[in-house]
């Protein structure tokens, strides 16, 4: 999966409109559409707020808010469709400048303030890992969290110390057999990771925009 790797603003004047087009990821409708009646009340003094939004494959909706149909909302949806993207929603405010775009004019003012934005933001891949924990002693995890600090060999989420030190990684599920070898050498035995849970990462992609 493929999402905005940060969220952003980005503003474009057209024929003495304003445009300005705010980017931000979203994991569900509900949040999707609390942003967009955020944006609303932010900016409850522009002429539109248009909006646009990517759960998955099957929760896709866009608005064009008083705009002449299919000249807003759906080409900014394009633009998120075009570039694969999910769990981003999309809003541009217009501030209308006195001069009438057209339908051409609003369709390309639109999906090109949502193409600039995303270009700002840039992508990330979205991928499923699992989080993992061990015990081990004080001495012990002081060393073994050196080596994987220094190192950047598996994600830390969390080093909890007291008379044992448990310590929890993040791992893609083909790490986990090269992780538990890395530790139980560390540790001169075995290590028994506990499953906590599952949870979403991103890593920064280099996809041409």
């Amino acid at each position: 999966m493929l999402t905005i790797a940060e969220e952003v603003k980005i503003e474009q004047v057209i024929e003495k409109s304003r445009f300005l087009c705010t980017l931000k990821k979203v994991q569900s409708e509900a949040e999707a559409q609390a942003f967009i009646k955020a944006m609303k009340k932010e900016h409850w003094d522009a002429t539109h707020n248009c909006s646009a939004y990517i759960i998955d494959e099957a929760t896709q909706r866009s608005n064009d808010d008083g705009e002449p149909a299919g000249t807003a909302g759906s080409p900014m949806l394009n633009v998120l469709r075009s570039k694969g993207l999910e769990q981003v929603a999309a809003v541009v405010t217009r501030w209308f400048g006195g001069i009438k775009l057209g339908t051409g004019g609003l369709t390309r003012a639109y999906a090109g303030t949502v193409a600039a934005a995303v270009a700002k933001a840039g992508l990330a891949k979205r991928y499923r890992v699992k989080v993992f924990a061990f015990s081990c002693t004080p001495v012990e995890g002081g060393k073994l969290l050196s080596r994987l600090y220094g190192q950047n060999l598996y994600p830390v989420v969390s080093a909890e110390h007291g008379e044992n030190t448990v310590i929890a990684l993040k791992l893609r599920p083909q790490e986990k057999e090269a992780a538990e070898k890395f530790v139980g050498e560390q540790l001169g035995r075995a290590p028994a990771f506990t499953f906590l849970r599952e949870e979403w990462a991103e890593e920064k992609t280099d996809i041409n925009l």
